[in-house]
């Protein structure tokens, strides 16, 4: 359904030190510089990182969330750990199931140190 995702940033730097991290994680390479964008290429998704194009300071989606898709609630819980180790800040409940109702899921969410709210999610077996 979706050809990428995009998030803006002010610090490109800080940026790539937290998606190289978290993205790494998920068994991503680090990123890839191209066109002045950070650029993550992994399991068919695309997910990159720039300064606004109009020059605007980047800022947050208020009710945004991005979710990134996890192999196991370890994989979860190493995706989070190293947010955090790497200037991302644990937001929400602490990382765990939880009943969607139709499913059970792991989450952990993080926001990025430029404030974009994150989800790492396993989908637990039925």
């Amino acid at each position: 359904m979706f050809s990428h995702v995009m998030v803006g940033s002010n610090d490109l730097e800080a940026s790539r030190a937290f998606y190289d991290a978290t993205l790494g994680a998920l068994g991503a390479k680090p990123a890839i510089e191209s066109n002045g964008w950070l650029v993550y290429d992994h399991a068919g998704g695309r997910f990159m990182v720039t300064k606004p194009i109009d020059g605007a300071p980047a800022c947050h989606a208020n009710g945004g969330t991005i979710g990134f898709a996890a192999t196991s609630p370890e994989q979860v819980d190493a995706w989070h750990a190293a947010g955090i180790a790497a200037g991302g800040t644990a937001v929400e409940d602490d990382p765990g199931v939880r009943d969607a109702g139709v499913a059970k899921l792991y989450l952990a969410y993080l926001r990025d140190p430029a404030g974009n709210k994150l989800c790492g999610l396993y989908r637990m077996p039925a």
